[in-house]
C-alpha cells in the first residue's frame, strides 16, 4: 500500500498524482482521505464523502455501484483512487476492506466514533467518545507519518544552533511544550507566538539552524510568514500539520503529517493536539537518541536545578 502523497519533502504533489511509496502495510486509506478531502472538488469530492461516510459499504460496492451511489461515474472513481496512489478500484477497496476489518474486530467500544456527543449525555458516554476519536487520530497520524522526515528532522534540530518555534493559539501551546522539552536536553530554543517576535527572531536565523512550524490547517498567514522568513534566511524549515498541501507544507523543507477525528464541541483544530504532541515527542526521543550524552548531562543538571522545589516526601521516600 502506498503513503501519503507528498512528491517530494515539503514540496506538493501535482494535484491528482499519485502517492509514492510510503509508510506499508499498516498506511490509513480513510486518513489519507481524510487528509485529501478539503482539496478534492465536484465529483471527486462526492466519491471521498460517501466512502468516509460508510466505509464498510464502500468496500462491498462495485465500481459501477460506487460511481451511482455518489452521482458520478466509474471513470470518476477510477481518478479518486489514483488520487490516493493505488492503481485502480480494486486496490482502493481491499484497502478500506481490511482497515474497516481490524476496526470491527478490535474495539468494541471505538464503534461509535463519528457520533455526536448529545448535551444530556452522561460523562461515561463522553468520555467513551473522545477516547475512541483520540485513539482513532493517533492511529490514523502513525500510518500516514513518514518516519524518514521524522529523522530528518531529528538529524537537523539535533545539528542546529538555535531551534525557533512559532505556532498561533492553540499550537503555540503545542511549541511551548516541544520548546521545554528541547531546552532540558540541552537544545537552545524558542517559541514565538507573538508575529512581531517572532519575526525578529527568524531574521536572526541561518544555516544550520531550524525553524518549526505547527499549524493544522496549514493556512495561518502568521506562521506562514514566520516560516517563510526564517527559511529565507537559510534556515532548516519544518511544518506540522495535517494538510500535505497546504501553503506552510508546500513551503517547508520537512513536512510532518498528523491526522485528527474531530468531535462535537471539539472541531479539528483542537482535535490535533494530541496527535501533534506524539508527533513532536517521537521527535524529541530522535533528538535525545542522537546527542545522548549531551543531553543525559544536561537532563541530570537541570533535574538537580529544580529538585529542591519538590515535596521532601517526593525526594526522601520513607519505607512503610
Amino acid at each position: 500500500m502506498t503513503g501519503p502523497v507528498v512528491a517530494e519533502p515539503g514540496r506538493a504533489a501535482e494535484a491528482g498524482g499519485q502517492a509514492p511509496a510510503g509508510s506499508g502495510a499498516s498506511d490509513s486509506v480513510l486518513a489519507r482521505v481524510r487528509t485529501r478531502l478539503p482539496e478534492f472538488t465536484g465529483a471527486l469530492q462526492r466519491v471521498a464523502e460517501l466512502v468516509l461516510a460508510d466505509p464498510t459499504a464502500a468496500a462491498r460496492a462495485t465500481i459501477v455501484e460506487l460511481a451511482e451511489r455518489s452521482g458520478t461515474s466509474p471513470a470518476t472513481v477510477t481518478r479518486f483512487c489514483r488520487a490516493l496512489g493505488f492503481e485502480g478500484y480494486s486496490d482502493l477497496r481491499l484497502g478500506i476492506a481490511g482497515e474497516t476489518g481490524r476496526a470491527a474486530r478490535g474495539a468494541g467500544w471505538t464503534i461509535d466514533i463519528g457520533r455526536e456527543i448529545q448535551p444530556t449525555d452522561p460523562p461515561e458516554r463522553v468520555l467513551d467518545q473522545i477516547m475512541a476519536a483520540d485513539t482513532r487520530a493517533m492511529q490514523d497520524t502513525a500510518a500516514l507519518l513518514d518516519l524518514k522526515e521524522v529523522e530528518r528532522a531529528a538529524d537537523a534540530i539535533a545539528a542546529a544552533g538555535r531551534v525557533d518555534i512559532y505556532g498561533e493559539g492553540g499550537s503555540a501551546l503545542v511549541g511551548g511544550e516541544m520548546q521545554v522539552s528541547l531546552h532540558r536536553i540541552g537544545v537552545a530554543a524558542w517559541a514565538w507566538a507573538d508575529v512581531h517576535n517572532g519575526l525578529a527572531s527568524a531574521a536572526q536565523l541561518r544555516a544550520g539552524d531550524v525553524a518549526l512550524g505547527v499549524s493544522h490547517s496549514g493556512q495561518t498567514q502568521e506562521t506562514i510568514e514566520l516560516l517563510a522568513e526564517a527559511g529565507s534566511h537559510g534556515a532548516t524549515t519544518v511544518a506540522l500539520t495535517s494538510f500535505p498541501r497546504s501553503p506552510l507544507a508546500e513551503l517547508a523543507d520537512i513536512v510532518l503529517l498528523t491526522a485528527t477525528q474531530a468531535t462535537t464541541f471539539r472541531p479539528d483544530a483542537l482535535s490535533a493536539r494530541h496527535p501533534q504532541l506524539v508527533v513532536l515527542d517521537l521527535v524529541y526521543i530522535a533528538v535525545a537518541q542522537r546527542t545522548h550524552e549531551r543531553a543525559h548531562a544536561a537532563f541530570q543538571r537541570t533535574a538537580r536545578a529544580v529538585d529542591g522545589h519538590k515535596s521532601p516526601q517526593s525526594r526522601f521516600p520513607t519505607d512503610r
